[in-house]
């Protein structure tokens, strides 16, 4: 659930929707999302001061919470 919501999020965001990639690492009490886009893209996703890279992280662990597993997502460059 976690997965599709940041790969469709990121893909609105960016010019190049067909690098957006998101690998899951689930954990016992924790899931680790790793989102990787295209080298142009990435300001798109984070934003001036982080600030869409954080709404993104709010609007994940509000999702979460169903689950009452955290959920952590990690930007790769």
């Amino acid at each position: 659930m976690e997965k599709e919501l940041v790969e469709y999020i990121a893909k609105s965001l960016v010019d190049d929707p067909g690098g957006v990639v998101v690998n899951m690492i689930e954990g016992e009490k924790s899931t680790i999302l790793e989102l990787k886009v295209s080298e142009g893209d990435i300001g798109k996703v984070i934003g001036k001061h982080g600030r869409i890279a954080k709404a993104i992280r709010t609007i994940l662990s509000a999702s979460a919470t169903k689950t009452g597993k955290r959920v952590v997502l990690e930007i790769l460059d």
